[in-house]
Formats: structure tokens, sequence, C-alpha cells
């Protein structure tokens, strides 16, 4: 069944040209077309104008069964598409929030056994079903607050069963639920307690043992590294993106969250499509990303949560760069995939402008997944995955008002997926 918005407020951002991503000055930039309509068929944007365009006219006339649904005092924006998660988890760490509270550092509270070892020690006992029931609550929830796409990593089993029990239930969830998801092979997370004193020797099980049997049963998109001080060298990481890419993994890269790691130049010198935290860049690391393809990817959240220093996103939409937003929904950094809150932070903290982060949360985010071809802004022929917002004064609203529920129905693939107050 075909699917009409009319009457709405506002329909940003339009493209009559896809393009990959935006950068520099132009992510401030927003096209979009007052007094809209939105045509969707066969779950796409078919097309869209003003309210006194002739099409509609002709649309309204021609289509037989068509649905129409009034936006009025209401925005239609792209859904969100969220890059960087970690929410195939179980149970929670909210022990360690306290432990935050009282000053121990993400580092310390990782070197007594907490943090990622304290998840992987939960998840390994916990069946499949049951991690599956617990992130499939996690998937309905980051949909009602807009997001259609999402990637979600494994690194929370750090073994080769524990780990292939993650990717497994990632791919149930993409076989269950109607978001886009994308799946990211993540072993190199950490370290288990067994190999701290012998770490290449757990670097040798992620090469020779979990990457072929990933690849064997087909259960990843991308490949992964906790690329930093603490964690995996840029040594170590170059051996694990080596076995993974050829196993045909395409690399993605945690990296300078906690201090200058060379994750960033690493990243970019294996082709990853995107580097993510970057809480520590400097100039650099701007010049490298300014010669490259990859996406840099901010989790204003995890800098929220944890109290860290924000990646520099000025600088680096000064310098031309793009730049993409995440949630890193994970239980011990980051505890939410609210995408509007990221955007808030954003504006708030990494003093970006509503429009960037805009950009930021849906084409360039979607770049970082691999579907800026299909997803994340208002273009013909592209998937039919939006967002009709409350009524609101002006899209500014959306990061001013942080804590306000302001998405009041989203749709993907064409279909209602999530209208407030009545859920189908």
């Amino acid at each position: 069944m075909d699917l009409l918005i009319s009457n709405i407020k506002t329909l940003l951002p339009t493209e009559s040209e896809s393009r990959p991503f935006v950068a520099g000055e132009q992510m401030s930039e927003l096209d979009s077309i007052e007094n809209a309509w939105l045509h969707i068929s066969e779950g796409k944007i078919r097309n869209f104008g003003t309210m006194s365009d002739p099409a509609l006219t002709r649309i309204r006339k021609t289509m037989s069964g068509l649905q129409e649904l009034s936006a009025s005092g209401k925005m239609v924006i792209p859904a969100f598409c969220d890059s960087h998660t970690h929410l195939v988890y179980a149970g929670s760490r909210e022990g360690e929030y306290t432990d935050k509270i009282r000053g121990l550092s993400y580092e310390e509270i990782a070197k007594r056994g907490g943090g990622i070892l304290n998840s992987a020690a939960l998840l390994r006992e916990t069946h499949e079903d049951e991690l599956y029931r617990q992130s499939h609550a996690r998937v309905k929830e980051i949909l009602k607050m807009g997001t259609g796409a999402v990637e979600i990593k494994s690194g929370y089993g750090l073994d080769t069963n524990s780990e292939l029990k993650m990717l497994r239930v990632i791919r149930r969830l993409k076989e269950t639920t109607p978001l886009d998801i994308r799946a990211t092979f993540l072993g190199a997370h950490s370290f288990p307690l067994e190999y701290r004193k012998d770490t290449e020797r757990y670097v040798d099980l992620v090469v020779s043992e979990m990457i072929p049997a990933v690849s064997e049963e087909g259960l990843a998109d991308y490949i992964d590294v906790f690329c930093d001080r603490g964690f995996f060298t840029v040594k170590q990481t170059e051996r694990i993106l080596e076995a993974g890419i050829s196993h045909g993994l395409k690399p993605k890269i945690h990296a300078n969250e906690l201090d200058f790691s060379g994750g960033i130049q690493t990243g970019i010198k294996y082709g990853a499509l995107s580097v993510d935290h970057l809480e520590f860049t400097g100039a650099e690391e701007i010049r490298c990303l300014l010669d490259s393809d990859t996406m840099p990817t901010l989790l204003p959240g995890a800098s929220f949560f944890l109290g860290l220093k924000y990646a520099p996103a000025r600088e680096m939409i000064n310098a031309g760069l793009p730049v993409a937003l995440a949630s890193d929904f994970n239980p011990g950094s980051s505890p939410s995939g609210n995408m509007k809150l990221v955007m808030s932070l954003a504006c708030i903290q990494m003093r970006m402008l509503p429009a960037e982060a805009l950009h930021a949360v849906t084409l360039n985010s979607a770049y970082a997944m691999g579907l800026h071809e299909t997803h994340g802004s208002i273009s013909r022929g592209k998937k039919a995955n939006l967002i009709i917002t409350g009524e609101v004064p002006g899209f500014d609203y959306l990061p001013y008002a942080y804590g306000s529920d302001l998405v009041d129905t989203v749709i993907l693939n064409g279909s209602i997926e999530y209208k407030k107050d009545y859920e189908l």
C-alpha cells in the first residue's frame, strides 16, 4: 500500500541528487521544503514537493488504496542511523556507575576485572535465547526513539563460542526486527584476564580461530579493534585487521578514546570505513583524515557518562572534515541509544550546530555503516525510513529540548512501525 504524508510543516534534509556524506561548511546547510508532502511506494521515497505541486493532485486522483497521513505542524526527517553500538549484552553495570561517581576511572575499573570483563562474565553465563530477549527489548526501545538503522558489535564474549553467540543473536535481530542492522566482529575489545600476561596469545586466538569461524558462518559485515592505551597496540591491531580483511571483513576502529594511540592512522592505513571515539585528535590526525575516505565518528554519550573530554568536532568540521555521531549504546560507558540526546550533547558540549548534528546522525552515520546509498536523507529512491516529529516550532527545537520526547511516528521500509500512544 502506498503512503502519502501531507501538510508537513518542514521536510528536511532534502536532496535532488544523492551524495555519500556532507563535510565541512556544507554540514551547516539544510535544504528543506515548507508545507510539503512525501509519497512512499514499495518501501521507498517515490516523490515529494510542496502542497501546491500539481503532482500531489495527480497522486490523490490516480492512486487507489492510497493511505494518507497528515503531519500538520510537524516535521519529517530521516530516521536516525546509529553506526556504533554494543546493544547485545547481558545484564547491566549500575554498580560501576556508583564506582565512577566515587572517583574511579574507566581504566581503574577495567584493571580490577570490571568494565568489559564484567560484561563478558555475564554474557558467557547467559543462554542465547535470553540474550536475544534482552537485546530485542533494546532494539524496540531505540526504534521508538527514531533509530531506523543500527550497527551492533560483538566484543563481550572474548572467547570463540561466546563471540559467535553474540553474532548469532545479532543475526536473529536482523531477521526479526524492521531495523536495518549491520554486524561487527569485535573479538579484540579487551584482553580476558587469563591472557593479560600473554596478550599475543589472545591475538593468536582472534586471528587463527575467531575470525575464520565468524567468516565461515557469514556472521559479520565488519571487523573492529579497540586500539588504545591499555588495550590493543598498533602492531596487534594491524595483525587483526589484516586477518579480517583476508576473510572479507571491512575494518572499523575504536581509536584515541584514552590517548593519542595511533589508532586513527592505523584505521586510515587499512581503509577503515570509520574510526570512532576520537577524543584525542590533533592536527596530524585531522590531516590524515582529510586525505582519506574514512568517516570520523564521535560518541559524545560516552564522554558525558564517563566524564571524559569531548572529541574536537568543531576543529574537524572547520578543517573540512565530515563528522558522524553515534550513541555507543553499551552497559558500561554509554547506557543509552537515544540519538536525539546524542544530537543535544553534540550541540551543547562540542559546539556543533543543529544542522551539523542532523547530518551527523543521518547521512554521515549512514556512510559509516555503508548505507549512504539507501539511507540518511530525503531523496527519491532511498528507503522510506522516516521520523514524523511532534508539533514543534522549528528544527532547532529538537536538540534544544534535550529531555523531551518529540518522536511522534516512526516509518521503516515504508510501514508505520511506531506511533506515539498507539503501538502497532
